[in-house]
């Protein structure tokens, strides 16, 4: 992980990976932060943590202790990345990452699964902050 960065899911085995699921596998606490005009777009999970991308921000939940009882939800909106960066899968590097740099100076790491569109979500973040 680079100097500074902040570990949004990061996590070096690859089943703690995130991986792609269904929107309809949210966790359902989920809908009550969201706008009224907010969609959900993507989301991926680690076995308990999920990154859920809307229309607007991403929304980071990290299920804590042995019981999963207490749950934080973290929002990053789009309008305060300043810069970002992927890594593609390679031979032996089986894992995909996602770099979010924010104007306060905060920055995210995500490490999704091998086969997860590693490109296609660079392209979605451009598309909401370029």
């Amino acid at each position: 992980m680079p100097a500074g960065v902040t570990s949004g899911i990061r996590i070096d085995s690859s089943f703690m990976n995130l991986k792609a699921i269904g929107i309809n596998q949210t966790r359902p606490e989920v809908n009550e932060l969201l706008l009224q005009d907010e969609k959900i777009l993507s989301v991926y999970q680690t076995v308990r943590d999920q990154v859920v991308f809307t229309d607007k921000r991403i929304i980071v939940i990290n299920v804590q202790g042995l019981t999963g009882k207490k749950t934080a939800y973290m929002s990053y909106p789009y309008s305060r990345i300043q810069n970002f960066a992927v890594q593609t899968a390679g031979v032996l590097d089986i894992d995909c990452e996602l770099l979010i740099f924010f104007v306060s100076g905060l920055a995210l790491q995500f490490d999704f699964r091998a086969g997860v569109d590693i490109k296609s979500i660079s392209h979605f973040i451009a598309s909401h902050v370029l």
